[in-house]
């Protein structure tokens, strides 16, 4: 279920343990500007939003989330976990030979 980007950011900067100040600097924002997007005073662009994501360390399923949060398309391609690309090389020689 979607939530405002604000939440979901709180959320994920309360999980890494980070202060606003600390992720802003590796997000390469202002600490102002991250505090608007928190309290959802400011929208975030899409660039913004993927900074913040790859400075928390988000999973890739979760940027999308966190993208679709802030009003934009998912651009991780998701595929189901059983994909041959997941799969050990030993299981995939056992499929494939």
């Amino acid at each position: 279920m979607e939530q405002p980007f604000s939440t979901s950011l709180r959320r994920w900067r309360n999980l890494r343990k980070l202060s606003q100040m600390e992720l802003a600097f590796r997000a390469g924002l202002s600490q102002r500007h991250l505090s608007f997007l928190e309290t959802g005073r400011a929208q975030p662009s899409r660039d913004a939003v993927l900074q913040i994501c790859t400075a928390l360390e988000v999973p890739l399923r979760e940027r999308n989330a966190l993208l679709k949060d802030a009003g934009f398309a998912a651009v991780y391609a998701e595929s189901p976990v059983p994909a041959p690309a997941l799969a050990s090389p030993e299981a995939l020689s056992r499929h494939m030979g």
